[in-house]
């Protein structure tokens, strides 16, 4: 009677996930739409989207995605295929590969940074899961 429709990853860009503060995750996330961290996640992280770590938010693990706006705290390997935004309360440890880079004044970046080109991207396939090009 009601036939659902199955969407595709382009339909969910633009619609936010998100895990408030006072939440803390351990396991992998992944998402094809945008998310939103002011919580604590121990673990991997992947999206089509951009991810939005708040001030109070704070990830352990690795991450794979589009694009990044980082207020809070990152420890472990971050790749971001577009461009990071690293805010002045960010506080980054690890490992970082991105296709664009801001940093604001104040930020604590203490990482190893490579700068990505078309021969070293990753492509997201359907499945949320990266792979070298």
């Amino acid at each position: 009677m009601f036939d659902k429709v199955k969407k595709n990853g382009t339909e969910l860009l633009g619609k936010t996930n998100r895990i408030v503060e006072g939440t803390s995750i351990v396991g992998d996330i992944v998402s094809k739409a945008d998310f939103r961290l002011d919580g604590e996640l121990i673990g991997n992280f992947t999206s089509q989207g951009k991810l939005v770590i708040g001030a109070s938010g704070i990830i352990k693990g690795e991450i794979i995605c589009h694009n990044a706006d980082i207020e809070g705290e990152f420890q472990g390997k971050l790749k971001v295929l577009e461009v990071l935004n690293i805010k002045a309360t960010a506080r980054i440890h690890g490992d970082v590969a991105v296709g664009k880079l801001s940093i604001e004044p104040g930020a604590d970046f203490t990482a190893t940074c490579t700068m990505l080109t078309n021969s070293n991207q990753v492509i997201m396939l359907e499945d949320g899961k990266g792979t070298e090009k």
